[in-house]
């Protein structure tokens, strides 16, 4: 019983199964087969995982520099403006706006809105000249309206309520404009961020690639050693544990930046809602202006440190560009070499 049992795992083994299904082919024919399937499915693998992990990164790269600063940028820009009216009008409710040094809030709060757009001015690519001039004006009435009309009451208020119509007006004011600009800016960070349908496409191309090259490797290794009675050919086998190291570090690695990118898209969200959810001065109870500031500057140094901690990504990215060439050239070596020794000369 146990002899039959064994002759019978032996008959229906995997080993057993392929090789009665390669019986028909001749043995040249059938390396050069697997020599050109190979080299089809790896080409095929070392390109879908070239530009889906260089489109991976592309998008990490393009978040940390451009989307994210600038999504920053005009929430900070937003609430500085804010905050210099709510400054210089409490100076005006308090008396003490011709105190000497006592607009230095306000000013300092002006100049770092300006500052602001002025950073994010090459980090979008949306039209900055409106707003920039709409800051330039309501700084100039702002100005007017703590350092002139001492005396003149009447035209100080007038000069604040211009400035406020200017900062606060539906639509067209500076918080308006800025707060759309926001959406807008928010909207591109996570197109850059988020995976696309293509993208996808291409890492289940190269997954499925992979796989191919791998089944096919252990097909080459399994005829190499039954028909030619050859060990282990080391060509074919550092191809084949590359192929899993290619189809798992690159796999890991995307998943472990796409987290990453999730979380920063989410802080940069919060940023922007922390921002646009103050839209009068001085603004409701309970909407600080201080500490809506304060929120800004910690979620963004929380999105700086998610943004670089995938730096060493781009080592992971050039070792998938070598590792993809490889397993294009070693399994042409490895079979090319044993068909060329055994068969091609002998023409």
């Amino acid at each position: 019983m146990t002899t039959r049992r064994v002759l019978s795992w032996r008959r229906c083994s995997p080993a057993s199964l392929w090789r009665r299904r390669l019986s028909r082919w001749r043995t040249r024919r059938l390396l050069e087969a697997h020599l050109l399937i190979l080299f089809l499915c790896a080409a095929v693998a070392a390109t879908a995982l070239f530009f889906s992990y260089r489109q991976t990164q592309r998008g990490a790269v393009a978040l940390a520099s451009r989307e994210a600063p600038a999504v920053q940028g005009l929430a900070g820009t937003r609430l500085a403006a804010l905050r210099s009216y709510q400054e210089a009008d409490a100076l005006l409710r308090d008396g003490l706006i011709d105190v000497a040094g006592s607009g230095e809030t306000y000013r300092s709060q002006l100049s770092a809105a300006d500052q602001g757009l002025s950073r994010i001015a090459d980090r979008t690519d949306q039209d900055l000249g409106t707003v920039n001039g709409l800051l330039a004006t309501y700084g100039n009435s702002l100005n007017l309206g703590t350092s002139m009309y001492r005396d003149q009451p009447l035209m100080r208020e007038l000069k604040f309520d211009e400035a406020k119509s200017l900062l606060v007006r539906d639509k067209v004011g500076l918080a308006p404009r800025l707060g759309e600009l926001q959406r807008i800016q928010m909207s591109h960070a996570r197109a850059t961020a988020t995976m696309g349908g293509w993208q996808r496409a291409g890492w289940w191309l190269a997954e499925l690639a992979l796989a191919a090259v791998a089944l096919t490797l252990l097909s080459a290794l399994f005829v190499l050693r039954d028909r030619c009675g050859r060990d282990w050919n080391p060509y074919l086998l550092a191809a084949f544990v590359l192929t899993v190291v290619l189809a798992v570090v690159p796999l890991i690695t995307t998943s472990a930046t796409e987290d990453a990118l999730d979380g920063a898209l989410k802080n940069l969200g919060q940023i922007t809602d922390v921002s646009r959810q103050i839209t009068e001065v001085p603004p409701k109870p309970g909407a600080e202006l201080a500490d809506a500031q304060q929120d800004v500057t910690l979620r963004s140094e929380r999105v700086r440190q998610q943004l670089t901690a995938g730096a060493w990504t781009d080592r992971v990215y050039l070792g998938t560009f070598v590792g993809g060439l490889l397993i294009v050239v070693l399994p042409a070596l490895g079979l090319g070499l044993r068909l060329d020794g055994d068969y091609w000369r002998r023409r």
